[in-house]
């Protein structure tokens, strides 16, 4: 089982971003404030969850949270700043939005931007750890999922619906075929380069 909290004492606020590696779309992070005692069997890590699960769990860290908050970075943005820089922002966009704030951040991962004052903790593996980071990884996944889905049904030729703008064969493929959309992210390699013999 995960644990409920890294420092006791604190208000800990469990950061965790979905939709770094993809073609499209946004990067999606949230900020998950749960309560010291707060223990569950089934959260974990976003990834490791089917997606009835993930979307099961939704509603119940929204309502057992002590703050929850959603903060998006669009493919522009990601663009011009890059994506390390974009995930950061995204992180402190939902910070920015908690109603309770946290004197402690948990980051899944190895890499953080300073957030004001707020000392932070990075995690490396940290949505399997920690439950407030896995609770900000299901929130950020399945918030980035639906909008993935929603943009689907204007460009149903890349199949956005099941692959999420992730670099799939046939999400690739249909690049190739049809070229990138206007949320197709337009600093990353969004074609394999091809390697020429002669």
């Amino acid at each position: 089982m995960l644990l409920s909290y890294h420092t006791k004492g604190m208000k800990e606020a469990g950061c965790d971003e979905a939709g770094r590696g993809c073609l499209a779309g946004p990067v999606v992070a949230a900020a998950v404030i749960i309560p010291e005692d707060f223990q569950h069997k089934v959260l974990n890590d976003s990834k490791q969850l089917n997606e009835k699960t993930r979307y099961g769990l939704v509603d119940e860290i929204k309502e057992q949270a002590i703050a929850w908050a959603v903060g998006v970075v669009d493919h522009q943005e990601i663009d011009q700043i890059n994506i390390l820089n974009a995930s950061f922002l995204a992180m402190h966009r939902a910070l920015d939005q908690l109603h309770t704030k946290a004197n402690h951040i948990l980051v899944d991962g190895n890499r953080f931007k300073n957030y004001g004052k707020i000392p932070h903790s990075c995690i490396i593996k940290g949505d399997g750890k920690y439950l407030s980071i896995a609770a900000a990884s299901v929130l950020a996944k399945t918030y980035r999922d639906d909008f993935m889905k929603d943009l689907s049904k204007k460009f149903p030729q890349y199949a956005w619906e099941t692959n999420y703008g992730y670099p799939t064969k046939a999400h690739r493929a249909a690049i190739k075929e049809h070229g990138p959309t206007p949320f197709h992210r337009m600093s990353f390699q969004l074609l394999p380069k091809q390697i020429e013999l002669f």
